[in-house]
């Protein structure tokens, strides 16, 4: 009886197993067949700045529903295109990431419309330890005599968020170990070119890297050595007033003396137990 019931169910799994594969073949044919495009990829690692080839590029299929926004199709298109930001193997081409038709390759093509690339001179202390690298923001930061002039030393901003685009002569922006090099790039407007110029002309000038994300403003009033050590500015000297001098007080007069009379004789008494004198 045991082994009866044993094989009723197995017989009843095997029937509802079938069923259940029949069910899910019959679903799967019903469905549409997904529909897939062929777009263009990088077929290296590419850094930015370089010229595309065709050897740089190939054509993967895409689902139709999943295309990455701006995704091209055609690699002849892209010949010659330049890069103006790194991509990775495999990384879909999107217009986002090619410089307008036309560019020269290098370091031209990284720079915003508008602005301007200045370099300036660095060493392992001023450049952040090489810790400034391609695609980070520096603030600029000049040490140099105040206007007034003497010993008044200060050290203020005088730029804020400054894009690093190059370092040396690499412009890459896949690195994150730190490289000491002599020379920094940095894009800039017209305006911030002239006081960046100016700026290393009257003083030293240092880099000061701040966090990529981060827009609020340092809005400082600089440091002075009396501001550093706590000291309070020394007082303007007011102009010494011209002396005025008094009208000298006029002499006193002088006590005349008595005329002196013709000179006397005088003379001695003494009468018992007075004693008198007499003058003549």
């Amino acid at each position: 009886m045991k082994n009866r019931r044993a094989l009723w169910m197995m017989a009843l799994a095997v029937v509802f197993g079938l069923a259940a594969v029949a069910l899910a073949s019959r679903w799967l044919l019903g469905q549409a067949p997904t529909v897939a495009n062929r777009i263009v990829v990088a077929a290296a690692d590419i850094s930015l700045g370089q010229r595309l080839t065709p050897e740089m590029m190939k054509t993967l299929d895409w689902p139709a529903d999943n295309l990455p926004h701006g995704a091209l199709g055609d690699p002849a298109k892209l010949a010659g295109r330049v890069l103006k930001s790194s991509v990775l193997r495999d990384e879909p081409l999107s217009e986002a990431k090619l410089a307008p038709a036309g560019t020269v390759g290098g370091l031209s093509a990284l720079i915003t419309e508008g602005n301007r690339a200045i370099t300036v001179r660095v060493n392992d202390v001023v450049g952040v330890a090489g810790f400034a690298l391609p695609g980070n923001f520096v603030d600029i930061l000049v040490n140099t005599q105040s206007a007034r002039g003497g010993d008044n030393a200060i050290s203020k901003i005088v730029l804020e968020r400054i894009l690093v685009l190059a370092v040396a002569q690499e412009v890459g922006r896949d690195e994150t170990k730190p490289r000491v090099v002599n020379a920094v790039t940095l894009e800039v407007t017209p305006g911030q070119a002239e006081n960046l110029d100016l700026a290393r002309s009257v003083g030293t000038l240092s880099l000061v890297l701040r966090n990529q994300v981060d827009p609020r403003p340092g809005t400082t009033d600089g440091a002075t050595k009396a501001s550093l050590l706590g000291m309070a500015a020394p007082a303007p000297v007011a102009a010494a007033a011209p002396a005025v001098t008094a009208p000298a007080a006029p002499a006193a007069p002088r006590p005349r003396l008595a005329a002196a009379g013709p000179a006397r004789h005088c003379v001695g008494v003494i009468a018992g137990v007075q004693r008198k004198q007499e003058c003549l």
